[in-house]
This record gives structure tokens, C-alpha cells and sequence, in this order.
């Protein structure tokens, strides 16, 4: 199908894009790589009025140590993140799993900020920013605030993001020497999830498991009880609602994060 009309800015500048925004609230929408935007236009579930394209905004394309975290601006590209000496140093889940996200097209295209913002829960990249405890940095007119990950996804495609706000920036703990891994199961190499999992120093984010990105709360507890990775993963999939399509039903999709679980727990341990 063909979107509807919509009206086009391409600001030259962050300020520029949240004066856009504040002029013009809901009716707007946000573009940077546009792959998770332009699908949604042709197939009429979104038809915004404006789009405002940051995708040339280089102010937002960085990966830098800030402390103990590291700063990621929103529009920095999975490509970047592939290929980022910074993180392999000091956080290399988030290179690993970018390395995943659908194919090279997409991943010179799309952002990181943009995957976050569009809040689907069988994206890569907000289970992996939800395991390592990230924040997202908001601005809009009013000034700029952060908010957990752990409190960012409300439903499905749905985020604590106001209309009037613009994610900026993400913050994510160095971890340096911690444990991590990334199982993704896929009937082909670039699909969407079926079901994956992150796990880095002992957190566990869930892929596809519900209607946001999850933490696998039952899992992390029992890692801290001093129980067995094969107990602790056994719990994975406690609290979930995954859905039913024809990748698979509910039970086998629990499964699934049950025995990725248990992989990745085991990778992460170094065994």
C-alpha cells in the first residue's frame, strides 16, 4: 500500500528537531533509518502528518565513555555499534547483538534510537539494553529526563515517550570482563526473534516473550539465591505472556527461553 500524505522537515540541528516537535506534538513522528517507521506508513497503522528525518543529525552518532557508563547517541547506527572499539572494550553484548539485527541494508540504516522508540518486543536491541540496566535520555521543550529501562516499554509499540519528547541519548553501564552472551533462534538468519536472550553479570532479558521486552525476574532471583544455572533457567519463562503466530505457540516459544536461557547462562560462565 501507499501511506498517506504527510508533510517532510529534515532540521539541521537537535534544537531544531525538538522545536519541530513542540510545534507540532502527535501530529508528528520521528524518522532516523525509517525501517521500523515505513512499514508501519505503507500498511496505514501510522499516518502521521509530519515527519521530522534526524537521520543526518551527527550530533546524535556517538559512542563515548562517560564515567562508569557509556554514552550512545540515538542515532548512532547498529553498523556503528558493530564496530565500535569503545564498546567491545567496555560493553561487547550491545556489538554482539547489533551483529544480529536483520541484514547489512538494515543494520547501515537503522539506529539504535529508533529500534528503542518503536518498542517491539521481538526487537534485539531493547532486551539487551533492558539486561544491561540501561537508561534513555529524553529531551523535548520542557528540558531533558531519563528513564530506566526497566520502566521505558509500556505495551506493545508503546513507550513512556511523550509526544513532545525526542530520545537523545542512551546510557548503559561499562561491564567490561562481566559475563555476557546472546542466543537468538530464528528460522532464518535475518528474521525477527522467535525467542532470544540476553544475559550479561547475572541479568537476563527476554526477546518476544510478552507484549514488551522482559526481565527474566525469577531467573535473576535465583542466580542470587546461589541456585544452578540449569535451576535458575528453568524459571525463565515464569511471568511471561509470549504470543501465538506461526513461528509458534505460547508453550513452545516458553521452551525456547528456557533452554536459550540455560545456554546463554552457561556461555556467560564460561563453560
Amino acid at each position: 500500500m501507499i501511506p498517506v500524505g504527510f508533510d517532510y522537515a529534515r532540521p539541521d540541528s537537535l534544537d531544531a528537531a525538538v522545536a519541530l516537535l513542540a510545534e507540532r506534538g502527535d501530529e508528528a513522528t520521528i524518522m532516523a533509518g525509517g525501517h521500523s517507521l515505513l512499514p508501519v506508513m505503507k500498511l496505514r497503522l501510522a499516518a502521521p502528518e509530519l515527519i521530522v528525518d534526524i537521520g543526518r543529525l551527527r550530533e546524535l552518532n556517538y559512542v563515548k565513555v562517560d564515567g562508569d557508563e557509556v554514552a550512545i547517541g540515538a542515532g548512532t547506527r547498529h553498523h556503528d555499534l558493530e564496530v565500535s572499539d569503545v564498546l567491545a572494550a567496555e560493553v561487547p553484548l550491545l556489538p554482539a547483538v547489533a551483529r544480529t539485527v536483520g541484514d547489512p541494508q538494515v543494520r547501515h540504516r537503522g539506529t539504535i534510537g529508533g529500534s528503542l522508540a518503536h518498542g517491539d518486543p521481538a526487537s534485539d536491541l531493547p532486551a539487551a539494553v533492558l539486561a544491561l540496566d540501561g537508561t534513555i535520555v529524553l529531551r523535548s521543550p520542557r528540558g531533558q529526563r531519563s528513564v530506566p529501562a526497566t520502566e521505558f516499554w509500556t505495551g506493545v509499540f508503546t513507550t513512556a515517550k511523550e509526544p513532545d519528547e525526542l530520545i537523545v541519548e542512551i546510557r548503559v553501564p561499562r561491564t567490561g570482563s562481566a559475563g555476557w552472551a546472546y542466543e537468538k533462534f530464528t528460522r532464518r538468519a535475518n528474521d525477527w526473534a522467535i525467542v532470544a536472550v540476553a544475559v550479561v553479570d547475572g541479568r537476563v532479558g527476554l526477546v518476544n516473550m510478552g507484549s514488551t521486552p522482559l526481565r527474566a525476574s525469577a531467573t535473576e532471583a535465583a542466580l542470587a539465591e546461589g541456585k544452578s544455572i540449569a535451576e535458575a533457567a528453568a524459571l525463565a519463562a515464569e511471568g511471561t505472556e509470549p504470543p501465538t503466530d506461526t513461528a509458534g505457540t505460547p508453550e513452545y516459544r516458553k521452551n525456547l527461553a528456557r533452554v536459550l536461557t540455560r545456554r546463554a547462562l552457561e556461555t556467560a560462565a564460561g563453560r
